[in-house]
C-alpha cells in the first residue's frame, strides 16, 4: 500500500494548563474555539487543521512543534499580538528571498512556554531591496 499524506487534520500541544491555554488561543490568537472534551481538553479551528490542547500525558510529556501561522501583513499581526501580551523572542525579517515572494518570519511562545511562529509571503512592490554587496 502506498501512503500519500498530504494534509494535516490535527495538531496536539502540550500545556501545563489547559485553562489557561484556552484563553490565549481563543483570545489572544482569536482562533475560533470549536469544544472542550472531558478529562482536560480543548479544540480549536485553524483554517480546517484542528489544535487540540491537552495535559501532557506518559509519552507525549514533552515539548512539542512549531506551529508557523500563515499571515497576510506579518508586522501588523506581530504589533497586535504583542499589544496583547504575547512575548515575542525576534523582530519580523526576511529569511528567504524567492522568486516571486520574500518570506518572512517572527517567533514568540504560547502561554505554556510552546514555540510559535508567524510568517508571510510578500509579494510585489512590499518586497525588500536585496542588499548590495559592492562597495562604492
Amino acid at each position: 500500500m502506498d501512503v500519500h499524506l498530504s494534509r494535516i487534520r490535527q495538531i496536539a500541544i502540550v500545556a501545563k494548563d489547559v485553562k489557561r491555554a484556552t484563553a490565549f488561543y481563543r483570545d489572544v490568537l482569536e482562533l475560533p474555539f470549536l469544544f472542550e472534551a472531558p478529562p482536560n481538553l480543548a479544540f480549536f479551528d485553524c483554517g480546517g487543521v484542528r489544535l487540540m490542547i491537552s495535559t501532557a500525558e506518559g509519552e507525549f510529556d514533552h515539548v512539542g512543534s512549531t506551529l508557523y501561522f500563515l499571515v497576510d501583513d506579518i508586522i501588523a499581526t506581530q504589533k497586535t499580538l504583542a499589544s496583547k501580551g504575547t512575548q515575542f523572542f525576534e523582530e519580523p525579517h526576511v529569511i528567504a528571498r524567492m522568486p516571486d515572494h520574500d518570506l518572512w518570519l517572527t517567533a514568540f511562545k504560547d502561554s505554556e512556554g510552546n514555540p510559535m511562529a508567524l510568517m508571510s509571503e510578500v509579494r510585489g512592490a512590499a518586497r525588500q531591496p536585496v542588499p548590495s554587496t559592492q562597495t562604492a
